[in-house]
């Protein structure tokens, strides 16, 4: 990857889509990602593509979400990506509202920004890329545990 230890991106200075998907294009072994919400095509295509590379993908979004938007089930409905779904820590009324991706170990995404069109064409948002192996460990760490929580999608 690359021995920056961290970027800041903004929606105000960057189209943070393309620096994702760039981000993306580069993993070789494993993408896993908690995402609160999640209907961008482009970054759908993106873990795809990752996914027909041989790269590992597994996403956790939040069930809610999943269930009330459609774009966001059209846009994962290849079955390419395992995906999971989870609530939050007290049930149906909580959230699932992380907003991370680990990339091969190395890289840690993370920020306000959601993975959807709304995030990318009309908020205020932004993306912190790191490579500190203690936070990227600790992300990990998470990453586990909400998906051995998270149901798959039925």
């Amino acid at each position: 990857m690359s021995s920056v230890r961290s970027q800041v991106f903004t929606s105000r200075n960057h189209t943070i889509a393309e620096v994702i998907e760039g981000l993306v294009k580069k993993a070789a072994r494993t993408i896993d990602g908690a995402i609160y919400r999640f209907n961008n095509p482009r970054l759908a295509a993106a873990l795809g593509e990752a996914v027909r590379r041989g790269v590992k993908v597994r996403v956790v979004l939040d069930r809610t979400k999943y269930a009330e938007s459609q774009s966001t089930r059209q846009v994962l409905s290849d079955g390419t990506v395992a995906i999971r779904l989870l609530n939050g820590r007290q049930g149906p009324g909580g959230k699932m509202h992380h907003k991370f991706v680990v990339l091969d170990g190395e890289t840690l995404l993370t920020g306000s920004y959601n993975w959807t069109l709304e995030s990318e064409e009309q908020n205020f948002e932004n993306l912190i890329v790191l490579r500190d192996q203690e936070s990227i460990a600790l992300y990990q760490r998470e990453f586990a545990t909400l998906w051995a929580e998270a149901a798959p999608v039925e």
